[in-house]
């Protein structure tokens, strides 16, 4: 496996399950997010702006929050957008 190339002052090591770790890595590589999976099992990514920031936050979140957390959320956005849309 070849060496990181992320920058090593924006470069973060995200704590998510093993099982979880490479389908949390296809996903931020499609949302164009730098990240590598390093030989001891963790998922280092780069964090340099605040949109990358949000979309760690966001994938991250798919897997380690509770499914019910989850759905509240789900929910929540889709009341708001008909609420939104009565305008």
């Amino acid at each position: 496996m070849e060496q990181s190339s992320l920058n090593p002052l924006t470069r973060q090591v995200v704590g998510i399950p093993r099982s979880d770790r490479w389908q949390a890595y296809q996903r931020l590589r499609s949302l164009e997010v730098p990240c590598y999976c390093s030989l001891q099992g963790s998922l280092e990514v780069e964090v340099d702006t605040p949109l990358a920031a949000i979309q760690v936050w966001s994938v991250m979140g798919q897997f380690t929050r509770p499914r019910r957390e989850l759905a509240v959320w789900l929910d929540r956005c889709w009341q708001l957008k008909f609420n939104n849309s009565d305008m």
